[in-house]
């Protein structure tokens, strides 16, 4: 057995040629001509910035988490497939040139982008089935990304205690697809979670409104979210809030006028460990109040709706015989305001809808292990545009997974990978055409037929 790395028509990842048609087929080359300025003294490093995001978001697509790994696009007979593929050298010159505007350049990129693979494959699609269903969820979390060197710039100690960048994302989903990233921030490691926080939920609900089928929008987000100015921006943008709410004086008051025959128990479809009992939980009950949030701000800022209270028995008899309010000596309280109406979801319902928001998690947990695996530059820009096409291909991921449909419609970038984007070709040349010989018995071959027909095929004609 011997090997030999000599076969000039031999491909690795053919599965981008349906994925950067799609991409092509959507607008992306020409939304990047249109919006994208990166200009440099000296030397072009922002010349021909659309080739070059595409380049980038083929890479990220085939699994790349550094500037050097885009080499994976220039190998074997990748050159007869693609144009102007650009050296790993010039991608990292190129994102070094980038600005704080031009990062917002990719932002507003990122979101006409998604409005266009809308057009091509509904990313949110609804269903009057239930109530839920009729609804378009947008999940705000913030994660840190760690680095290890104190030189890389904005790097700092958050909340999670180790030394990284702050990365901000918004999510949409429905009850029939997957998350979709409508909105992406870079920020200072130190930063604290809810900085900014009102006007990226504002910017967040309105691209969700372009592509939406005008289906009511809930923003969902956990107790660093719950501020005045975050509620306000989400009821200004005509969404209804979620939120989890902090265990301050005035919250555990209200509690405490719950009337114990109020309570309605509850039991999880799958048991929950609790990290501080040391215990899986699996029965809970719930019960709601009316509620006032913010009433120490002006009246603007204020908002009525209705405090959501789960609670559990603590099994913790450290806490149990810590000398705690009385109120909270059998019990574990978990709480949180929503504008929703009580006819259209009731306390069980909202409180189940609530904690779906955890979802969010999945994203942070996908991007970490593909594109954001680390921050590959130590510019802080650089860093935030790659944030930005990383957000680009994780839509277009999620685009070409609806076109594939069934049970491929919700599969994660690393399963597309495997079964779509990692299936290796021989290239044939022949009577001016290149044809592909993929390999026989393929698992998922009539998977890659269909997205290669509805993104490589030409647009149907009607006759008269």
């Amino acid at each position: 057995m011997s090997h030999s790395f000599d076969d000039g028509n031999l491909t690795a990842t053919t599965g981008l040629v349906p994925i950067m048609g799609l991409a092509q087929k959507a607008g992306l080359p020409e939304l990047a001509d249109d919006r994208l300025t990166v200009t440099t003294t000296g030397a072009d490093k922002g010349a021909n910035p659309a080739p070059k995001l595409a380049t980038l978001v083929a890479g990220m697509a085939a699994g790349a988490d550094s500037i050097d790994d885009m080499n994976i696009l220039r190998h074997g007979g990748m050159k007869h497939l693609f144009d102007r593929v650009y050296a790993p050298s010039t991608l990292g010159s190129f994102l070094r040139s980038f600005a704080f505007g031009h990062v917002r350049q990719l932002d507003a990129i990122s979101a006409r982008f998604l409005t266009n693979l809308n057009a091509h494959t509904p990313l949110l699609p609804t269903s009057e089935d239930t109530r839920q269903s009729a609804m378009i969820f947008v999940d705000i979390d913030d994660t840190v990304i760690d680095v290890h060197s104190a030189s890389k710039q904005g790097a700092g100690f958050g909340y999670q205690g180790s030394r990284g960048l702050n990365a901000l994302f918004a999510t949409a989903s429905t009850g029939d697809s997957g998350q979709i990233i409508v909105g992406q921030r870079l920020r200072k490691g130190s930063t604290s979670s809810a900085r900014g926080a009102d006007k990226f939920v504002s910017d967040a609900v309105a691209t969700t409104a372009r592509i939406g089928s005008g289906a009511p929008v809930l923003v969902r987000a956990d107790s660093a979210y719950y501020s005045s100015s975050v509620a306000k921006a989400a009821r200004d943008a005509g969404a209804d809030v979620s939120i989890t709410v902090r265990m301050d004086t005035r919250i555990k008051a209200a509690i405490a006028a719950i009337s114990d025959d109020a309570w309605t128990g509850i039991e999880y479809p799958e048991a929950i460990y609790d990290e501080d009992s040391g215990a899986w939980i699996s029965k809970a009950e719930v019960a709601e109040v009316p509620f006032t949030a913010f009433t120490s701000k002006k009246n603007a800022l204020q908002a009525t709706g209705r405090l959501v209270v789960r609670r559990i028995p603590e099994l913790n008899e450290a806490k149990r015989t810590a000398g705690q309010d009385p109120l909270f000596d059998l019990f574990r309280h978990h709480a949180f305001f929503t504008t929703v109406d009580r006819d259209r979801f009731d306390t069980v319902i909202a409180d189940q809808i609530h904690r779906r928001h955890a979802i969010i998690e999945q994203i942070n947990a996908e991007l970490k292990n593909g594109a954001l695996a680390h921050m590959p530059s130590g510019v802080f820009d650089a860093n935030a545009a790659w944030v930005a096409i990383a957000a680009i291909t994780h839509n277009l991921l999620r685009a070409a997974a609806g076109l594939l449909g069934g049970r491929m419609s919700k599969v994660r970038a690393q399963t597309l990978r495997t079964r779509i984007i990692g299936v290796p070709a021989r290239i044939a040349h022949r009577a001016r055409k290149l044809i592909l010989h993929l390999p026989r018995a393929w698992p998922w071959a009539q998977e890659f037929s269909r997205l290669w027909q509805a993104a490589l095929s030409p647009p149907r004609t009607v006759l008269s």
